[in-house]
């Protein structure tokens, strides 16, 4: 097949926009996409100093080469990376991102869950199930990303989040009936270092070409403590219905950006957490997690 819109031979089909694309116009597509995110939030300014969070898999790798190209002529805008390791054996290999890093001639700081919490993941999943150990993982991984990001003067923190990841969280909350996520999610990250997100409106398979076209080598091996079954029924239930109806997953991030400043309008009227004001009666699984877990380290 061609590419519809220059004639080259085509590389990619975008099923929304019903295009067979060529390696340049997938490129396009991409960082248009992304450009546009960061317009519109107003996600880089002058002398930010920008972090990408990188695991060393598809989405990070591309967003940390995209950034770097990004802001190439712009002496104003620095770009570095935070690398951390969880304590997982045989995952989230430290010599993988930091090559990547140097690739990209970025520097890259590193932070371990050993060093940090005195416990790494492999120890907290030995006395937990999987489900419980990934919770303490995002949680866990936040915390150090913004205690890191805060000793050297990061002004964002850039996540490698793309559609897919954020319509299946709309979907999720909206089925599991937890809307009041969003409350959450509005008043966590205005207590932290700025999370931006250039990926959130492209589809995870154009990320992954996009890494691949650029030759990253990222890692793909899914982490052996992910078993969220919910989560993954969501995302098979999401895939199949996009095949029918592509345009599902914009659908959903829309949704998403509508029920924030629905629930955020209420927010008065939602229970909070006594020490950091997530939605909970009482102390919320955050704290709690952080103050077992700091408490264990010390």
């Amino acid at each position: 097949m061609q590419c519809n819109k220059c004639g080259r031979d085509a590389v990619f089909f975008q099923e929304y926009s019903g295009q067979h694309l060529c390696e340049r116009h997938v490129e396009a597509y991409v960082e248009a996409k992304a450009k546009h995110e960061i317009r519109k939030h107003k996600w880089i300014l002058p002398e930010d100093h920008v972090a990408v969070a990188l695991s060393g898999n598809s989405s990070s790798s591309a967003l940390l080469y995209f950034l770097k190209k990004l802001t190439s002529n712009r002496r104003d805008i620095k770009i570095s990376a935070i690398f951390l390791d969880e304590g997982i054996t045989g995952f989230h290999d430290t010599k993988n991102a930091l090559r990547i890093a140097r690739m990209l001639d970025t520097d890259c700081i590193t932070g371990t869950f050993q060093q940090s919490f005195g416990i790494t993941l492999d120890e907290i999943a030995r006395r937990n199930t999987g489900a419980v150990s990934c919770t303490y993982c995002r949680i866990l991984r936040n915390f150090l990303l913004n205690r890191i990001a805060v000793e050297h003067r990061i002004t964002k923190l850039a996540l490698g989040h793309t559609l897919d990841e954020g319509a299946v969280h709309v979907l999720k909350n909206m089925l599991r009936g937890t809307p009041e996520i969003f409350v959450h999610s509005e008043r966590f990250a205005s207590r932290m270092v700025p999370r931006i997100r250039p990926f959130i409106s492209v589809p995870y398979n154009e990320v992954a070409l996009y890494a691949d076209l650029h030759n990253l080598k990222y890692e793909q091996s899914p982490c052996p403590y992910k078993n969220d079954a919910f989560e993954k029924n969501v995302q098979k239930l999401l895939n199949d219905f996009t095949i029918q109806h592509p345009a599902t997953k914009y659908a959903l991030q829309n949704l998403g950006k509508h029920l924030t400043g629905a629930c955020i309008s209420m927010a008065d009227a939602v229970i909070t957490c006594e020490q950091c004001g997530e939605p909970k009666d009482g102390i919320c699984q955050n704290c709690r997690i952080l103050s077992e877990v700091t408490a264990h380290g010390d």
